[in-house]
């Protein structure tokens, strides 16, 4: 309805109150509060104008017809009074309720930005990569939020994303300084609105919308809303490379399961025929013999040592726990490795009534000798190894110590991982590198640590824990 005839409609509202009134017998106070009603009325429903009009012929009304003298228009103080009231009636009800109108209209633009922003998330709930995800999300803002066009930049690849050419109006430096602003920042000459997004205090980019545009607080959600959805889009593809690299790597070390394996059956025939040809081969023969002998045994610890590794790290290491007596395990392993240890002193400290320790017996040994092996090859010829088992805190605590010249500071946060040599002896000593990452993964396949302390010049000691085998109490 046109403001003409709301005006018009006013005027008729209170002529007729007035032409009803002079037909019954009633006073002029009830046709006073009968007109303000009408006004009150009339300026709830259509505004100022309308009750201000409406209160002036009101008043005209009454002081014409039904105050005295009757039929004069004298406008006496009682008339000035009830306009007065009139236009004070029609001020306040109009303010009141066009507050109301007002409050209506910010809660249902609040119920229409919140069901757009609901749909925006359930459309990104299901996200590709970053790039497609940013690509998307700019086109949904423009579909939900009906604005002319948005823009998005990301700072992780100084990547400008639009949804179209009317988005040219958030210029590239309007974005890269939208991301570092603290909050939205409104532009109403140009119809632009920037904000940036961020997650927690690290910044991600900026996003840009074109008028129309939603309030500042809408605009700050779609913000934090873009923020997460990056984030997500970014641990979704972290995952996939994670899993993808896990296979690869679960792969590789089937290969290597299977190659070491293959190389290892020809190896143990050679080095059976050769050890049969040394008994009868002749004196000049014999040299030879004793090279190719020493040659494939060498090339066998280093096949057994890469199928170890790669069962290591498929985590095929299937545990035959059974309470097993570690001073045993010493003792067996340094009578393997006797020939090895030559020309060494070697001691064994076992504890009085040491109990036995709950673990797989040929892993450990195999864990136990690469250690002693460790301690061989990195100490000088001739110099002392010690080996010590105790029990401490329901653990058995095993120790093997040499006295080489240690381990440097910076180095033995690495010396467990797999092909680490240290920087002195990487020239110096043969060997994989592989020794200590399969004690690690043998001693940890247990549930326990393994760690190593040194000082330079004093040697190293490398120590792991074993869980006790409980007691079985005797009948």
């Amino acid at each position: 309805m046109t403001r003409t005839l709301r005006l018009a409609g006013s005027v008729l509202v209170v002529t007729a109150v007035i032409e009803l009134y002079r037909l019954l017998p009633v006073n002029s106070t009830t046709v006073a509060l009968s007109l303000l009603l009408a006004i009150l009325f009339l300026s709830a429903q259509w505004g100022l104008a309308e009750a201000a009009v409406a209160s002036v012929v009101g008043t005209v009304g009454l002081d014409y017809y039904f105050l005295p003298p009757v039929g004069t228009l004298i406008m006496e103080p009682q008339s000035w009074v009830a306009l007065l009231a009139f236009l004070a009636t029609a001020f306040t009800a109009s303010k009141l309720s066009a507050n109301a109108r007002r409050r209506a209209a910010e809660a249902d633009s609040r119920r229409v930005e919140t069901e757009r922003l609901y749909a925006l998330v359930q459309a990104m709930m299901l996200t590709g990569g970053a790039s497609k995800t940013l690509r998307e999300f700019v086109h949904r803002v423009v579909r939900e939020f009906g604005s002319t066009a948005a823009a998005f930049y990301y700072r992780a690849t100084d990547e400008v994303v639009r949804s179209g050419p009317e988005s040219a109006v958030a210029t590239e430096h309007d974005l890269r300084v939208a991301a570092e602003l603290d909050g939205v920042r409104v532009d109403y000459a140009r119809g632009l609105a920037l904000a940036p997004v961020r997650l927690g205090s690290r910044p991600l980019g900026s996003l840009a919308m074109v008028a129309p545009l939603p309030s500042a607080q809408t605009i700050q959600a779609v913000a934090d809303l873009v923020a997460l959805t990056i984030e997500k889009a970014r641990a979704l593809e972290e995952a996939g490379h994670a899993e993808a690299a896990r296979q690869s790597e679960a792969f590789r070390s089937a290969m290597l399961d299977a190659l070491a394996h293959d190389i290892k059956t020809p190896l143990t025939s050679i080095i059976a025929a050769v050890t049969s040809l040394l008994g009868s081969a002749p004196a000049g023969e014999r040299e030879l013999l004793s090279i190719i002998h020493e040659s494939a045994d060498r090339l066998n610890r280093m096949a057994a040592e890469v199928m170890a590794m790669a069962r290591v790290e498929a985590g095929k290491l299937h545990l035959e726990t059974q309470p097993v007596a570690v001073g045993d395990l010493l003792h067996a392993v340094l009578a393997e490795l006797a020939p090895r240890l030559s020309g060494r002193p070697v001691s064994t400290r076992i504890a009085d009534r040491l109990p036995a320790a709950l673990a797989d017996p040929e892993l450990i040994r195999q864990a136990l000798k690469q250690l002693v092996e460790n301690a061989a090859n990195y100490s000088p010829p001739g110099s002392a190894i010690s080996l010590s088992a105790e029990a401490k805190n329901a653990k058995i605590l095993v120790r093997v110590a040499d006295r080489g010249p240690g381990i440097q500071e910076n180095e033995r946060i690495l010396i467990f991982d797999k092909f680490f040599r240290g920087r002195q002896h990487r020239y110096e000593t043969t060997g994989t590198g592989m020794g200590l990452a399969i004690a690690k993964g043998i001693v940890e396949a247990h549930g326990e640590r393994i760690w190593v302390e040194s000082e330079r010049g004093q040697g190293a000691v490398f120590s792991f824990t074993l869980p006790a085998a409980p007691e079985v109490p005797q009948p």
